[in-house]
């Protein structure tokens, strides 16, 4: 009876022990499989924050690609405004350009004449050529919206024999009737950002524009094509419900985010293929509002291998807690709890995955020669990069949470404080234009601001990128210099032939008193001083009509290192009486350029004497001779270290009769007459002075005369 008790109380003992373990296995069970499921989601959504942060990348390098084609576009827009678009300037000012901009897919450069129906074509390092054309042929131009004189239009992609292209299209600052077209090709323009784009292992990057159709992809059937179509084409019995509504409702609206989709196929595997992606906008152009999609697809097997050891230390785990089970409950939550530190582990090896991904990025900032800077509504910045804090003056460091003013004056500041809340309200970018004061230079930067916003879609701050724009300002100022000179010798002439007639006379009858009047009379010497001021007038006039004449007589050809060595006999017993070092470095084999011997020695003896004139006291002049390989001319340097040129007579210093020297002592036409000579022989001339020595400047003048050489041709 005892026995028969105990195996009972032993079954019940058993039955109960193996219903608890068979209910903790299942406990167990269940625990392990959700484990695996969320640390599977943590990991695939990490996996889809990096494909991200690429299709940004990739987003970014494409508008800043386009906002470069823009600029030279507008640059060589206004360098062919002074002057005709068939002459060799306008040529070689186009052959620059192309050289600047042909790595990134512009094939061609093009000038449409709609009234003429004729295309000037530009092709690099080969002449223009004149293409007769139909009415459809202009029709493509049409495709770019009205491009007008201030602002660069951007076509839709066009799909061609030839592939596709965008068309960049801006009217003549010079001739608004005619177009300034900048041909690109998509492919080759997409391949540096898209080509060796790798997410994981195997995955790969495509861009759709604001239509739909295929711009990039590595199935290169698919380019050209319309996304949905090309799918439903190559799997028709695959479902592409999903990629097809992420498509339309997100990626063709500009939107960014991340998902995933099933595909029938991935870099030649077929199957029902389960992909992950990230996309976002790239911003192509305001007018017309132009989107295109980027997109960063790799298979959910990307992060299988990741999980896969971890899935078999599961199996393993849960054979042995079946065991422990039964011996120890306290062993099953010391191994759970182990576990739980292992997926611990592989998150936190994500995190620093994903952070190392994003340090990589940072690093492009920080390396960018741009000025890079986050600020909130209040004004007050976040964030700057080494570039700015250098540039102001400080560590990165030391301008967080200060305010705007700690980097720009008062009024910049506040200017853009307006600005900043401008993009808060409206969400959208805002360009403009400052210059800022350092010390006695000047300075131009253009900023964008553009909102950052949250996962929430707000605006959480304000990311503002600036470039030093001076050398362009600078160059604008040159060209409206240039057209004012060439107004004011145009007036000059004009003066000198008016006063050269009754000149002319007075000298004569003055000749005829003296030769009727006796030399030791007091009337003759009378007479001679009017001939003497006479003469004097009549050189002044000669100058004058002198920068009239330009472009005429033939072109002759100096060895200018032998001018600069003659000139510098004349003059060096002028500079040592002055207590004037001087210093040359004549650069070898120069080709000889254009310029008649005798008035280009008078260019330079009166750079160097207003140099002399500038060092009161002594100083050191620098003469310096060289070739400019980019601009295929000859250069010539003359520096001082005198007291420099105010800022606000340096638009006045190559106009008539203009002086900075004391009455008496100047006339005001060497710098003017300097000017025509070097102009008349296809040459120019430039100044740039400072006051004192800053910023790396040192204090002083200098005149840079580049000329035009004789070519194998002999031109």
């Amino acid at each position: 009876m005892p026995t028969t008790r105990f195996w009972k109380f032993r079954k019940k003992i058993i039955l109960l022990v193996s219903i608890t373990a068979l209910i903790l296995i299942f406990t167990a069970a269940l625990l392990n499989l959700q484990a695996s499921e969320e640390m599977r989601s943590l990991v695939a959504e990490q996996f889809n924050q990096e494909q991200l942060v690429i299709a940004r990348h990739i987003g970014r390098s494409i508008e800043k690609e386009l906002n470069f084609f823009k600029t030279e576009l507008s640059l060589l827009n206004n360098n062919i405004r002074a002057h005709p678009f068939r002459s060799k300037a306008a040529f070689d000012r186009v052959q620059e350009t192309l050289s600047h901009i042909t790595h990134g897919g512009v094939s061609r450069i093009e000038i449409i004449d709609r009234d003429k129906k004729e295309i000037y074509l530009f092709r690099p390092n080969s002449r223009w050529s004149v293409l007769k054309t139909e009415d459809e042929a202009l029709e493509a131009l049409k495709k770019v919206s009205a491009p007008d004189i201030e602002n660069t239009r951007i076509s839709q992609p066009i799909i061609d024999s030839g592939g596709i292209h965008l068309i960049l299209a801006v009217a003549l600052s010079n001739d608004p009737a005619k177009q300034l077209l900048l041909k690109v090709n998509v492919s080759r323009f997409l391949a540096p950002f898209m080509k060796n784009v790798r997410s994981g292992k195997t995955g790969y990057a495509w861009i759709i524009d604001g239509n739909g159709t295929f711009l990039f992809h590595p199935e290169t059937e698919f380019v050209g094509q319309n996304a949905f179509e090309a799918r439903k084409a190559k799997g028709p019995d695959i479902p592409f419900k999903i990629i097809n509504m992420i498509q339309k409702q997100k990626m063709l609206k500009g939107f960014e985010g991340t998902g995933w989709y099933f595909s029938g196929w991935h870099r030649g595997l077929t199957g029902n293929i389960k992909k992950l992606i990230a996309y976002c906008p790239a911003f192509i152009s305001d007018r017309p509002p132009q989107k295109w999609a980027v997109a960063v697809v790799a298979p959910v097997s990307e992060i299988e291998d990741a999980l896969k050891k971890g899935s078999e230390f599961q199996l393993l785990l849960q054979g042995f807690v079946i065991l422990v089970i039964f011996s120890s409950a306290g062993m099953f939550v010391f191994f759970l709890t182990r576990w739980s530190h292992f997926l611990e582990k592989t998150v936190e090896e994500r995190t620093s995955d994903l952070k190392k991904s994003e340090e990589k990025y940072r690093s492009l900032v920080e390396s960018a020669e741009d000025f890079i800077f986050t600020v909130a509504v209040d004004g007050r910045l976040q964030s700057v990069n080494s570039f700015t804090a250098n540039f102001f003056g400080g560590p990165p460091e030391y301008f967080n949470h200060k305010p705007l003013t700690s980097l720009f004056p008062d009024d910049v500041a506040e200017k853009q404080i307006r600005l900043i809340r401008l993009v808060y309200t409206h969400g959208k970018s805002i360009r403009d234009e400052f210059e800022i004061g350092m010390e006695e230079n000047k300075i131009w930067i253009s900023a964008n601001f553009m909102p950052i916003k949250n996962e929430a879609g707000e605006i959480s701050a304000i990311l503002c990128i600036a470039r030093d724009i001076t050398e362009n300002k600078n160059l604008e100022k040159q060209l409206v210099n240039t057209e004012k000179l060439a107004s004011l010798g145009t007036l000059a002439a004009g003066v000198a032939h008016e006063v050269n007639n009754p000149l002319g006379v007075i000298l004569g009858f003055c000749d005829l008193l003296l030769q009727k009047t006796d030399p030791h009379s007091r009337t003759y010497e009378d007479l001679k001083t009017i001939e003497r001021q006479g003469l004097h007038c009549k050189e002044v006039v000669e100058n004058l009509l002198s920068f009239a004449r330009l472009g005429q007589g033939d072109y002759e050809y100096t060895d200018l290192n032998h001018c600069l060595r003659e000139i510098i006999k004349v003059v060096n017993h002028t500079l040592q009486m002055n207590d004037i070092e001087l210093v040359t470095d004549l650069g070898g084999n120069l080709p000889l350029v254009r310029g008649e011997f005798r008035q280009l020695q008078q260019v330079f003896l009166n750079l160097i004497n207003n140099g002399v004139a500038a060092m009161n006291g002594g100083g050191l002049l620098r003469i310096r001779t060289g070739f400019d390989k980019n601009r295929r001319k000859a250069v010539v340097e003359i520096k001082d270290n005198g007291c420099g040129i105010r800022s606000e007579d340096m638009d006045r210093i190559f106009e008539p009769f203009f002086t900075t020297k004391p009455e008496g002592e100047g006339t005001g036409l060497g710098l003017f007459v300097s000017y025509g000579i070097v102009t008349k022989f296809g040459g120019s001339i430039e100044c740039s002075s400072s006051r004192a020595s800053t910023l790396g400047k040192q204090k002083g003048t200098v005149f840079t005369v580049r000329l035009a050489i004789k070519t194998r041709e002999g031109e």
